[in-house]
This record gives C-alpha cells, sequence and structure tokens, in this order.
C-alpha cells in the first residue's frame, strides 16, 4: 500500500500516541483517530466515515481496561487489528489471536519490526513479530498463506524462502547457479510485488514469514 493508509491508534499514553504517530507518517501512514479507552473508542467510531480506517493499532493495556475487549468493537466496523503490546507473554499472545487480532508486536521490539508488521497486516496477512515468535514456543496459530505466494514466481518464491533461512546474497545465487546481477532482479521485482521499501525489508519480510511457517507446523 504504498500510499499509505488510515489508522486507528488506541493506546493510553499521549506521549507514546504521539512518538507512534511521528513514526507511522514516516511510512506515508496517517492517523484518522485515537483513543485511550473503550468510551473514547466508541467515540471515535461513531465519527468515522465508513470504511476510513484501514487498521487498528491496539494496546493490550488500556488503564484499567484489556484492549482485548475492545476487538470485537472494531470487528463490528470490519477494522483489522495489530496487537502492539508491553505483554510478550504466550498468554496475551494467544489470546490476542483467539479474539480476533490479525497480528501482535512487542513494545520492545525496533520501529522497523512495527512498520514491517503494519504492512503484514493491511497486505491481508496474521502476523507475529519476531520476538512474539520466539517466546510463542508452544502450541498453533494457523496463518494462512501470505497473499506474497500468489504473486511471486516461483523462482522469486525460492529466493524469499533462502533469504528467510539466512542465507546471503552470494549464497542464494551460488544455490541456484545464477548470478548475483540477476538474483538482484528477483529479488527488485519482489521488492515492487511486496511493496517494499527495499532489500532490507523485504529479508526482513523473508525472516518473519519463514518463522510464521515455523510457527504453523509446529
Amino acid at each position: 500500500m504504498a500510499e499509505g493508509a488510515s489508522i486507528l491508534l488506541i493506546e493510553d499514553h499521549p506521549t507514546v500516541r504521539m512518538g507512534l504517530s511521528m513514526l507511522l507518517a514516516r511510512d506515508h501512514h496517517w492517523i484518522c483517530g485515537e483513543a485511550g479507552n473503550r468510551r473514547e473508542l466508541l467515540t471515535a467510531l461513531s465519527l468515522l466515515e465508513p470504511d476510513r480506517a484501514d487498521l487498528a493499532l491496539l494496546d493490550l493495556s488500556l488503564g484499567s481496561e484489556s484492549g482485548l475487549e475492545l476487538i470485537a468493537d472494531l470487528h463490528k466496523k470490519n477494522i483489522p487489528v495489530l496487537v502492539y503490546s508491553m505483554h510478550e507473554d504466550e498468554a496475551h499472545i494467544r489470546q490476542s489471536f483467539a479474539k480476533g487480532a490479525q497480528g501482535f508486536v512487542c513494545k520492545r521490539e525496533t520501529s522497523g519490526d512495527l512498520l514491517a508488521a503494519v504492512r503484514e497486516v493491511l497486505a491481508g496477512n496474521r502476523h507475529l513479530s519476531p520476538l512474539a515468535a520466539q517466546n510463542f514456543s508452544k502450541g498453533r496459530i494457523d496463518l494462512p498463506q501470505s497473499p506474497g505466494d500468489k504473486v511471486l514466481t516461483d523462482r522469486e518464491q525460492q529466493i524469499v524462502t533462502l533469504l528467510g533461512q539466512g542465507h546471503s546474497n552470494q549464497e542464494i545465487a551460488n544455490k541456484l547457479f545464477i548470478s548475483v546481477r540477476t538474483l538482484e532482479t528477483h529479488c527488485a521485482r519482489a521488492i515492487e510485488k511486496l511493496n517494499l521499501g527495499g532489500m532490507r525489508d523485504l529479508r526482513r519480510f523473508a525472516i518473519t514469514k519463514q518463522r510464521n511457517e515455523e510457527i504453523s507446523y509446529t
């Protein structure tokens, strides 16, 4: 989504909301509404134009309230939910997905991890950030096939898989019996199809995809 997306921000700390707004703006997104609790969320939803919010970024700790209980309100408006929480344990991750969240990112992770998660959820994927995937060591979350799998060629999918396994460009080129320049061309096409910012984002996408697939088969 190159033109950016409208995001509903649900976080009870104004300073954190300000920081998130600035971060999301760097990725060409904008905030269409803010809330710090359920009452404020319902007000924000009532003021939104139909289909105005592309995604809700939701904290789980909203003062005395739990963000988990707000997911149903967002679903009624068909707004996908990305949880952004200080809670990193498996129970909170599992509960978030059980309630209907499409993604989970831990607050200790980098801004790049958060922006990557936003892009993934906007693309229609369910997403576990690297730290969340690491902490979710047991059980299973069914993660459907990435839309990226439907648009990438077989060769591009091979390359994404090898990137996700941690191979360097030279190693991948050697494995596939192609030149590094040809590999870079395939990567450039994959980056464009997946609407990513560059090679670094493609490698991050590939690693996250690999971890999600490992969790699906656990």
